[in-house]
């Protein structure tokens, strides 16, 4: 495509994840780095020279002071604002629902910004350089002009690269077809290696043993245009069946909406592995893990100290 991708950042569930504000972000970094930093300075070395910040607008002055001013030294930064009041005209926020509508509605909170190819990533979750690398080169090489049916991408993570010593966790299990193509994510929970070595989990309410070697989704994603006008589309009934049968929890998330259009046939998705480790605080036991991790990176020289000079 002719637009160079653009990074997204969904970034508004921060404030309420770590503590009032920004400034509780966990420090990982030798020099104060958090995880958000290693994302960027990562991106920025695979070739993305925007970012667009996807933040509660409560924020905005902490997260310019603390992460945007700096970053702006090496990226062209821009802002968007997911508030749980931005619905479409006749639809009224329920007055007991605290958090906003998912990730699918905080990328439609910038529907002004990104009208090109674009990769999605969340704050807190560190994906290793391979991953940018990968996603940038598949958005670039997009033909210009977008086909009836929608391309897109999405990073695979090895299943034992994401996994915590400290608790069990969930992942999007990949299921591929024969041209490496995602034909389902099945939304696994509770997923651990156990004491015999084994690796399971529950999906649907029984529990599965899962391919430790097998790949999962962390929510990094490659779209093209035809994500935002499928999210456009897609928001008003979502919303017409959320506000009847879950007012305050439904969620309209990237996921479902990718598997919606998989199973359609209105979109392929090319899973892309990478070998890299995902590093995240899941638990508060993993944080003295993941700071030691970056430590050693940065012994090896793999990050500077400090990573943004």
């Amino acid at each position: 495509m002719t637009k160079k991708p653009v990074l997204a950042v969904m970034a508004a569930g921060i404030g309420s994840r770590f503590g009032k504000g920004i400034k509780q972000l966990t420090a990982v970094g030798p020099s104060g780095e958090i995880i958000m930093d290693y994302s960027l300075f990562d991106a920025r070395e695979a070739g993305f020279e925007k970012v667009v910040f996807i933040i509660r607008k409560s924020l905005e002055n902490d997260f310019r002071e603390i992460i945007g001013k700096r970053i702006e030294k090496y990226f062209d930064v821009a802002y968007a604002f997911q508030e749980i009041d931005d619905l479409p005209e006749g639809f009224i926020c329920p007055e007991d629902r605290a958090k906003p509508w998912g990730t699918g509605h905080a990328i439609l909170a910038a529907r002004d910004i990104l009208d090109g190819p674009f990769a999605v990533i969340n704050a807190d979750d560190y994906y290793g350089k391979t991953a940018f690398r990968i996603l940038y080169d598949f958005l670039s090489e997009l033909p210009e002009k977008e086909e009836a049916m929608a391309h897109f991408a999405m990073a695979g993570f090895i299943v034992k690269n994401t996994l915590s010593d400290n608790g069990e966790v969930t992942r999007g299990i990949c299921i591929q077809d024969m041209a490496g193509h995602l034909a389902e994510i099945h939304e696994t929970k509770g997923i651990a290696r156990r004491a015999d070595g084994r690796v399971t989990g529950t999906f649907e309410g029984e529990e599965v043993r899962i391919d430790p070697e097998g790949l999962v989704s962390m929510n990094m994603w490659g779209f093209t245009p035809a994500m935002m006008t499928e999210l456009k589309k897609g928001f008003v009934p979502f919303l017409e069946d959320a506000l009847k049968n879950n007012p305050l929890k439904a969620e309209y998330l990237l996921p479902t909406i990718v598997d919606d259009m998989l199973k359609s046939g209105r979109a392929e998705v090319s899973v892309l592995p990478t070998p890299d480790t995902w590093f995240g605080i899941t638990f508060a036991e993993d944080t003295e893990a993941v700071q030691a991790e970056f430590a050693k990176m940065a012994e090896e020289g793999v990050y500077p100290t400090p990573l943004f000079r």
